[in-house]
């Protein structure tokens, strides 16, 4: 299983791109992820590259900036190219299939969603139109707890457990 799911802070603005061909949308970007700290230790943390494609690379790049935290879910991709003096480069990159917008940027705490496909319907999202509450990847409206069914009753009840 290759099956990655990350959290960190853009270290850059991303760039986006074009495929020659098909005119593909992609996005890259690097993340900072934090290692755990040992006691006496000074913080580290690693730089990954991300590589995101299709419409989900255009908001990536509309709405990432530099500093903001994502949470990445996708998989490992490995490769190599010779550089300029010949020499073999190795590369290791995350391909994601879906982006979390986490807190910072426009609306602190807030957290979006954006999945190259739906999760439960396998179709493209559906945006809105972006109110305060946050995007979603679902074409279903965001449900707050005014929202709930009048069939829904509060337990005042202890839980068992």
């Amino acid at each position: 299983m290759n099956s990655v799911v990350l959290i960190g802070r853009l270290a850059r603005d991303p760039e986006l791109s074009y495929t020659a061909n098909t005119q593909t949308a992609m996005c890259r970007f690097t993340i900072a992820v934090d290692r755990p700290r040992r006691q006496g230790e000074d913080q580290g943390a690693d730089f990954i590259r991300i590589t995101v494609w299709g419409r989900q690379a255009e908001t990536c790049d509309r709405y990432l900036t530099k500093g903001r935290q994502v949470a990445v879910m996708g998989r490992i991709q490995t490769g190599s190219y010779k550089n300029r003096e010949g020499v073999t480069v190795y590369t290791t990159d995350v391909v994601a299939d879906r982006v979390e917008f986490l807190g910072g940027g426009n609306g602190e705490g807030r957290r979006d969603t954006f999945a190259s496909r739906d999760t439960y319907t396998g179709r493209e999202p559906v945006f809105g139109d972006m109110k305060d509450t946050g995007f979603s990847a679902s074409s279903e409206p965001l449900m707050g707890f005014d929202d709930m069914p009048d069939t829904f009753q509060a337990a005042e009840d202890d839980i068992p457990f």
